[in-house]
């Protein structure tokens, strides 16, 4: 989340017209984020979350968000529900841009998980893996193991300005990758982006899961990899195997994991780290001059790409594999 497009008074008022969500109180740009741009919005009806979509995302992929959101409250997850305007569409069109308002989650999100979060947020990514199985639409993974060459041959030249040595690590990474990418393991609809700021607890409990923009079909336990990456490092780059121990008991409780899967993780970590380095490493080149929003990082990535490489195998992150059987256990 992020703001690009200013929105004055008028223009929003003159939107919410289209709703049945009452009038306008107040708006508040999100700064968060990167991708689209987002008002928390204040009506006589409630609260509500306004996005734009900036010039990344597809307009035609933009009913594949939506209805998976839909899908998802539906199924009883915590997660934002699209709010139809008055004549039933859930999209529209606002300062030039392509906008939708969904439904305001309580909640915070946690700087700095616990344990017992990874545990919640484990649950949570499982559940939302059971619910979507039956999700009749489908989206390619625009930002998959396909697209990783691609993505920094734009930023290859500048790497080593941003972190020396970077452009010979992602290099020989991306020549791993290709060799030994996982291949039949279980696929379907993933959240693909959900780090700590896409969270939300009320206490210890999980309140929700936000911003479904990444989300894509691929394979289900490189999501779980996304969420190893994003949510079991320290702050001075430290892998907490007990808050990945916690995360994948949790998963593997409601969805159990295969043992190939389980065998899969070293690499689909090491995949996932490289993803967010190199997506981070492209919009920090690229940031717009005026917009507000904090550019990301790719440093702590590139460390992580490292620790994966490093790792002997699945009992790096708290598996046993040797007494695991078909479904895999943790240690």
């Amino acid at each position: 989340m992020a703001v690009y497009t200013s929105v004055d008074d008028e223009a929003l008022a003159a939107f919410l017209s289209d709703y049945d969500i009452g009038t306008l109180l107040s708006a508040k740009g999100i700064a968060e984020g990167v991708e689209n741009t987002n008002y928390l919005v204040r009506t006589t009806g409630g609260t509500f979350v306004l996005t734009l979509y900036e010039q990344r995302v597809d307009p035609a992929e933009l009913p594949f968000f939506v209805a998976l959101m839909e899908h998802c409250a539906d199924r009883g997850l915590k997660t934002p529900r699209p709010v139809p305007r008055r004549d039933g569409a859930r999209l529209s069109r606002l300062c030039g841009r392509h906008a939708a308002i969904v439904t305001f989650l309580d909640g915070v999100a946690v700087r700095r998980p616990g344990p017992h979060h990874c545990a919640e947020l484990g649950r949570g990514l499982a559940a939302l893996h059971r619910a979507t199985a039956d999700f009749a639409m489908a989206r390619p993974n625009g930002l998959g193991h396909q697209s990783w060459a691609p993505l920094f041959a734009q930023s290859r030249q500048e790497a080593d300005s941003v972190m020396p040595g970077l452009a010979a690590l992602v290099d020989d990474e991306l020549d791993v990758l290709a060799a030994r990418w996982p291949e039949g393991l279980p696929t379907g609809v993933i959240h693909a982006d959900l780090f700590p700021d896409n969270a939300f607890f009320v206490g210890r409990a999980l309140s929700g899961i936000i911003d479904f923009y990444f989300a894509c079909n691929d394979i289900l336990a490189y999501d779980l990899a996304v969420c190893l990456n994003a949510w079991c490092f320290e702050e001075d780059g430290a892998f907490n195997v007990t808050k990945a121990r916690a995360m994948i008991t949790a998963y593997s409780a409601m969805r159990p994991l295969s043992g190939a899967e389980i065998e899969a993780l070293p690499i689909l970590a090491r995949g996932a780290a490289l993803r967010f380095c190199l997506t981070r490493l492209h919009d920090w080149l690229r940031v717009p001059p005026n917009a507000l929003v904090t550019p990301k990082d790719p440093k702590p990535y590139a460390d992580r790409l490292r620790f994966h490489r490093a790792v002997r195998g699945p009992s790096d992150y708290g598996l046993d594999t040797a007494a695991s059987g078909a479904a895999g256990r943790v240690a």
